[in-house]
């Protein structure tokens, strides 16, 4: 019976994805793929001195998934260092982490020398530490693929863009889907595919992390409903630089929707002040935002790599 391991502070999300993993049809094949899953739960003790002590499972089965979404990732890859080992000792011969937001894939080449290249060491880490990932939405630029990444034959990078284009044309008929950046043209392109909105992609000057400049493409956007379309919002700076220009060409409305609404300090204010009405995100990063739900999608994902295993 495969288990599913969570952490104690994210057991509302593990139980989502249980439910979704228990709801999905039986697979076609082998009766052992066809197992039910369980929860388990990873309880967590901090010392006063800021170190973990972690309490898994005394016994775990072959098949193990290890859902842990990595925003505010340090502590949390120290967790991974001390748990996934841990549940190889207690019995898991296969295992996967399902982590809807997967941090440090911005940094994938040095600007300057001595500059450390953070989607290689903690890709190659990740690579040694599990037998498959499952992710939504990194942030690659540079690189093709998750698998260049995190070098994993079963490395799978889900995309959450059709999901929030269903959530758009549903709140916002007709609305355009606009990229800030070049780098968004793969979520808007999907978006688009997946119900047939319009789409456009800015173009971003960036001078510094609080300071980038977006100039708009060549589209008359008088008395649209334009929705800012991205992977994940973190300043707000960009998204809002976005949207000011949008409702100064005259824009019936601006929304803004992303799989990762990591929100961080007052961005969420600075889109607000931009004239952003409303924000739409994912659940991967607990946010009031979230409107739409991973578990069914991780769930697949996850159900067709053991599948895969067991074939």
């Amino acid at each position: 019976m495969p288990v599913l391991l969570c952490c104690d502070d994210e057991t509302a999300p593990a139980q989502r994805l249980l439910a979704a993993l228990q709801a999905l049809p039986p697979a076609p094949a082998a009766a052992a793929a066809d197992e039910p899953w369980t929860l388990a739960v990873i309880e967590r003790h901090r010392f006063p001195d800021g170190e973990w002590r972690l309490r898994l499972p005394a016994r775990l089965p072959p098949v193990v998934a290890l859902y842990r979404s990595l925003h505010q990732p340090n502590e949390k890859l120290v967790e991974l260092l001390l748990a996934a080992p841990a549940a190889r000792e207690l019995g898991a011969r296969r295992l996967w982490l399902v982590a809807p937001y997967l941090p440090y894939m911005r940094q994938d080449t040095a600007f300057t020398p001595g500059e450390v290249v953070s989607q290689r060491h903690v890709g190659r880490w990740l690579a040694a530490t599990f037998d498959g990932l499952i992710t939504v939405d990194p942030h690659l630029h540079r690189v093709a693929t998750l698998a260049e990444a995190v070098p994993l034959a079963d490395a799978q990078a889900l995309s959450a863009a059709p999901l929030l284009a269903q959530a758009i044309a549903a709140r916002r008929p007709g609305a355009l889907l606009l990229g800030p950046d070049t780098e968004s043209a793969q979520w808007v392109e999907q978006a688009a595919a997946a119900v047939g909105l319009p789409t456009a992609v800015c173009r971003k000057v960036r001078r510094g992390d609080h300071d980038v400049r977006v100039e708009l493409p060549a589209l008359d956007m008088r008395g649209r409903a334009v929705v800012i379309l991205d992977d994940m919002a973190s300043t707000g700076r960009t998204v809002a630089q976005a949207a000011r220009a949008v409702r100064a060409v005259g824009a019936a409305s601006v929304d803004v929707a992303v799989t990762h609404a990591l929100f961080i300090g007052d961005a969420l204010a600075v889109l607000q002040d931009s004239g952003v009405g409303q924000v739409w995100s994912t659940d991967s990063v607990p946010h009031a935002s979230n409107t739409v739900a991973l578990a069914p999608l991780l769930a697949n994902a996850l159900q067709r790599s053991v599948q895969r295993l067991r074939a």
